[in-house]
């Protein structure tokens, strides 16, 4: 057993100073393989972030009723009363005047200086409208069908469904981001495979030399394998560099955003586990690709 781990050492050895020695290729294999896996990486942690804000976003189910823009605010507290009484027992009513609502879009907005050259007030006022208790979507519009049948209400609108149909659409670009990291995880297989077959085509003769001595297939592919290991795992660590790269350069401009909107939005990152998944799934995908390259091409080299 110890002379099995030994022999194992010696050929990883041997495998790291082989690749010192065609560093360029090696480098230029390795930085295929960490854009590689970069890219789809950096995409879920793109909308890893955006699903974070959604979920931030993601509160109590509310409707909004905007209320014509020329309804007199006595009119307005005199409608927020009558619906207060009238769906006491399904949804608390609040009342968001117009001075209210342009106070909170400044506050939200950071439009303040450009709002104060229209002049006047262009917001109108706004009932919202909470359920009481658990919601579905048949109270909800059932609760919308009431507004709308007012006069003195101009549109209705359900809050959380821009947010569930940004929901929707992560979900769907999720699923997308898989099947083309999957695509690329296929890519790099091909890569290091056809990286291990050059290799394995130049040192035909010494392959035919260790079978003619006795060499077993598993002695001559171990080396391969491990360089296309060693390949995998130096194309991760491109891949995880890559991604703090985009982080330094992105952190920044997210922060500013996120001030401007009042929100507390931050950059999924892949962090200590995420660097090291990207090294193991380098190295996995780099000895798939070898052990495939050296089934298929060892067997058709046959000494002669």
């Amino acid at each position: 057993m110890k002379r099995y781990f030994e022999r194992h050492l010696q050929v990883l050895v041997e495998s790291v100073g082989q690749l010192y020695r065609q560093r360029l290729g090696a480098l230029l294999t390795a930085l295929v393989i960490g854009v590689s896996l970069a890219l789809p990486a950096s995409l879920l942690l793109s909308l890893a972030t955006l699903r974070q804000a959604a979920d931030g976003w993601d509160g109590e189910p509310r409707l909004t009723a905007y209320l014509k823009l020329d309804l007199p605010d006595a009119r307005a507290t005199d409608l927020a009363a009558r619906l207060g009484r009238e769906l006491a027992a399904q949804a608390s009513v609040t009342l968001i005047d117009r001075t209210q609502a342009l106070a909170e879009f400044e506050r939200n907005s950071g439009l303040a200086d450009a709002l104060a050259l229209v002049g006047e007030n262009p917001l109108p006022a706004a009932l919202v409208l909470a359920p009481k208790g658990p919601a579905d979507e048949a109270l909800l519009e059932q609760l919308a069908t009431r507004l709308r049948a007012l006069s003195e209400v101009e549109e209705v609108q359900a809050d959380l469904d821009w947010v569930r149909r940004l929901n929707a659409l992560l979900e769907v670009g999720r699923r997308a981001v898989w099947v083309f990291a999957g695509l690329l995880g296929a890519g790099v297989v091909l890569v290091t495979g056809n990286t291990i077959r050059l290799a394995i085509f130049n040192r035909r003769q010494e392959i035919e030399v260790t079978k003619l001595i006795g060499g077993t297939d598993a002695f001559i592919r171990r080396p391969f394998l491990y360089w296309g290991l060693l390949q995998g795992v130096a194309g991760g660590l491109v891949a995880a560099l890559l991604l703090v790269a985009v982080n330094i350069g992105l952190a920044a401009p997210v922060r500013t955003l996120a001030g401007v909107y009042g929100s507390s939005l931050t950059l999924v990152t892949a962090g200590l586990s995420g660097s090291l998944g990207l090294l193991l799934l380098g190295g996995g995908l780099g000895l798939a690709g070898a052990w495939l390259a050296v089934g298929r091409h060892l067997r058709d080299i046959e000494p002669t």
